[in-house]
């Protein structure tokens, strides 16, 4: 019912899902090449993005009591859809956390004391989050492409100029996905349409109209708290840094001269833009020819 009812939106692993349950082999392979797809080139874009596919991955959960599913495509639905569910936890994580304090609750006995069970939950999570981009760098240098990558220097700072933006932009996209969650259980129908892919800067009015209202909560929500204890502001900024600088964080990182110089530099390059393969230098050449063409008159018909 409601936004989870209708047909099938985000298709790919319930084909798969099905194709295996036909009694076919089913192989995700990372090592094909020839096709390409580009990603969302900001973050309202990747926003856009993720909102269908929040919906779409939140309606395959239905799937998961299918007769004759595979236990490892069943495996994938809860994953797709824990991709998503994940936002309103760590939400309601913070929001319970930040209650506990209001009401007097001593959570921790100090602040700059944390007991070994608090630090045990850090190192697993910080594990969770940085060991797969560790292993990612060291797989680099395992094969020696770190040349393709811009070298063994820029290959490292690029790592490290990643994981400092995925930090940034990690409680934006929290708060969205835990809307987009909200919106989808609701019932509220999305159309599937896909978001740009051209490199576009981000108006300022765009990114204030869509992100103020999350940096407006944030700043009332500071202002209580320092109003409270200002000592304890310390465990907000982590979230409320940026969320509270959402709007210059996305239109900054959407300059396209950002990143042309992050290309001089050779940094964040991948392979693809190393030594680009003749399809690609094909599809950037057509692209270009079609950006400058003019507009034809519309024909009236007759």
């Amino acid at each position: 019912t409601g936004g989870m009812s209708g047909g099938i939106m985000s298709h790919d692993f319930v084909e798969a899902a099905l194709m295996r349950r036909a009694g076919y082999h089913v192989w995700l392979c990372a090592d094909l090449v020839g096709s390409y797809e580009q990603q969302p080139p900001d973050l309202l874009a990747e926003l856009q993005r993720d909102r269908r596919w929040c919906q779409g991955n939140l309606q395959n959960s239905r799937l998961m009591a299918e007769p004759g599913i595979h236990p490892v495509h069943r495996a994938m639905f809860v994953t797709g859809a824990m991709a998503y569910l994940s936002a309103p936890l760590w939400l309601a994580f913070i929001t319970l956390g930040t209650a506990l304090w209001l009401s007097g609750a001593r959570v921790v006995a100090d602040w700059n004391i944390l007991p070994s069970e608090l630090i045990g939950l850090w190192a697993w999570t910080l594990s969770m989050l940085f060991l797969p981009r560790i292993l990612g760098v060291a797989a680099v240098f395992m094969k020696r492409e770190q040349q393709q990558y811009g070298g063994a220097a820029s290959l490292i700072k690029s790592a490290g100029l990643e994981s400092v933006m995925a930090i940034l932009q990690a409680p934006i996209r929290m708060l969205a996905h835990s809307l987009f969650v909200l919106v989808a259980l609701t019932g509220i129908k999305l159309d599937w349409k896909s978001p740009p892919r051209e490199a576009t800067a981000v108006p300022w009015t765009d990114a204030a109209r869509k992100l103020a209202p999350m940096s407006f909560v944030v700043a009332l929500l500071a202002v209580g708290v320092a109003f409270i204890d200002p000592s304890a502001l310390i465990w907000l900024l982590p979230v409320g840094l940026p969320l509270a600088l959402s709007i210059p964080l996305t239109v900054i990182t959407s300059q396209i001269r950002l990143g042309e110089n992050a290309k001089s530099s050779k940094l964040l390059l991948i392979p693809e833009e190393s030594w680009s393969p003749p399809v690609l230098r094909r599809a950037w050449m057509h692209a270009s020819r079609l950006s400058r063409a003019q507009p034809q008159p519309m024909l009236k018909a007759a």
